[in-house]
């Protein structure tokens, strides 16, 4: 009786440890395959050499200032080719005759993004993998809010350099079809995602429905005029006039054809017919 309830609760139990074995190993792997970056804080201890020990945080440029040897580059780096680095630095200077470094990640900041402005979630976001894209983290905040353009604008730092980059949305997936995203930018640590709010119009007067509207692309003065519900029974189409905004800064007044293209802050007014 005494064996068929223990062997049950030994089998368990002997799960129980590989599986705590298995995640120790997965999460061991997953800090070693991490890659430094700028704000995230580190440990950094040399065995024997209680003096050297080190919190600090990696620069924006992925420096760290460290005793005796000074700046050291180590963003981008996973930890053991950090450590290595450091290592060599102390023997190389002679301060260390066989330097023992180990590097710990106290706070990790530096593997995130952002993504502002018209977006269902705006915040930071992990990047959780090497090759997270511009799209896929749009989709963790919630995808573009209902007043959003359809472009955005990805900053950050490229190979120390100022990046800028404008993102098409439609027509990504017009060229990749319904699949992946493969064009889409790949996101770095610190990098900004920005979504603006659609352009609009304004319109009024003679108009159904006046106020103002999202341009759509390739949107028409006659198309606009319809987004606006048409003219009232009082109004004609014919009598249009935009107020737009000049070079220069200073409002124009045109009198434009139907076929001719919205601007963003365009001011349709429909006039009154003269029959």
């Amino acid at each position: 009786m005494s064996q068929s309830v223990t062997s049950p609760c030994k089998r368990v139990f002997s799960t129980l440890l590989i599986f705590a074995a298995l995640t120790s190993t997965a999460q061991a792997a997953s800090v070693n395959e991490y890659r430094l970056a700028a704000g995230d804080q580190i440990r950094v201890q040399v065995f024997q050499n209680p003096d050297l020990a080190l919190d600090t945080r990696v620069g924006e440029s992925g420096f760290i200032s460290y005793p005796l040897i000074g700046k050291v580059k180590v963003g981008g780096l996973p930890l053991e080719s950090a450590e290595t680095l450091v290592a060599a630095a102390l023997k190389k200077g002679g301060y260390v005759q066989q330097p023992q470094v180990n590097i710990s990640l106290l706070q990790v900041r530096g593997n995130q993004a952002s993504v502002l402005g018209q977006v269902n979630r705006p915040g930071r976001f992990p990047l959780e993998t090497t090759t997270t894209s511009a799209t896929d983290l749009l989709a963790q905040a919630g995808g573009v809010a209902p007043g959003g353009a359809d472009t955005m604008v990805l900053t950050g730092m490229r190979d120390g350099k100022p990046f800028r980059s404008e993102i098409d949305l439609p027509a990504l997936y017009r060229v990749s079809g319904q699949g992946a995203v493969p064009d889409a930018p790949v996101m770095m640590p610190g990098d900004v995602l920005y979504v603006d709010r659609a352009p609009v119009y304004y319109i009024y007067g003679e108009a159904q429905r006046p106020g103002a509207f999202r341009i759509e692309r390739g949107m028409t003065v006659q198309q606009a005029l319809a987004q606006g519900g048409g003219p009232t029974p009082r109004g004609t189409e014919w009598r249009l006039s935009i107020n737009r905004k000049g070079a220069d800064g200073k409002m124009i007044q045109l009198n434009p054809a139907l076929s001719d293209l919205v601007q963003a802050d365009d001011v349709i007014y429909v006039r009154e017919s003269l029959f």
